[in-house]
């Protein structure tokens, strides 16, 4: 489960190129000032990750979203005028993702499930085994923590329109946060013991401890 969560999740290489882009623009608004200017650098950054992804035959995917989030954030940006618009798209994905979240654990179907059967080829196999299904959801809760971060902090400072706080926490809690819940997740993997019955997924166990037989 460990290896199939970190090809789904792009590991932490993808999780820094999604960042990237956005990283560029904060840092370049911050600097210069230049709204068009910074949202030059980030989709730069994302064209530059992308042919660095296609020379070496990998899969784009994780770029490909960093260059979608940033043109996106590129047109709220623009069509007002106001820098921190840029940062509207990513505080409402976040409240989204976060309440989807959750509400795919309170209904026992966290999204971490399909996550890993997005890998394995068989997307709901996962739910026929309730050891699991609370794994699943535990691991979901890890991903839910960041996204409620963001909001939390990012909100207020969005309506206060302070781009230079907005573009300093768009980083503090980009990537490292998540990176950092990416860890816990596999902590979590690695410390339990959750037996799978025969024909879930071919009998292996969550942190790779061996099956021991019910008391």
């Amino acid at each position: 489960m460990r290896a199939q969560l970190t090809k789904a999740l792009g590991g932490v290489r993808g999780v820094i190129e999604a960042a990237i882009p956005t990283a560029g623009f904060t840092l370049c608004y911050v600097i210069t000032d230049q709204l068009k200017l910074s949202l030059i650098v980030g989709v730069v950054a994302a064209v530059v990750l992308l042919i660095v992804r296609v020379a070496q035959k990998s899969t784009p995917q994780f770029v490909i979203n960093s260059l979608v989030g940033i043109a996106i954030a590129a047109f709220f940006a623009l069509r007002s005028g106001k820098a921190e618009d840029a940062f509207l798209p990513g505080i409402l994905y976040n409240s989204a993702y976060a309440v989807a979240m959750i509400f795919s654990i309170v209904v026992r179907w966290p999204i971490v499930g399909f996550i890993i059967g997005s890998v394995t080829g068989d997307p709901t196999a996962w739910r026929n085994d309730p050891g699991i299904v609370k794994l699943c959801s535990r691991l979901t809760w890890l991903l839910v923590a960041p996204c409620v971060i963001r909001v939390v902090v990012q909100y207020p400072l969005y309506l206060a329109g302070q781009v230079g706080w907005l573009g300093a926490s768009k980083i503090a809690l980009g990537w490292p946060l998540q990176v950092a819940a990416f860890a816990a997740m596999i902590w979590v993997l690695a410390r339990g013991r959750t037996p799978l019955r025969g024909g879930s997924t071919g009998g292996s166990t969550a942190g790779s401890a061996p099956e021991t037989p019910a008391s």
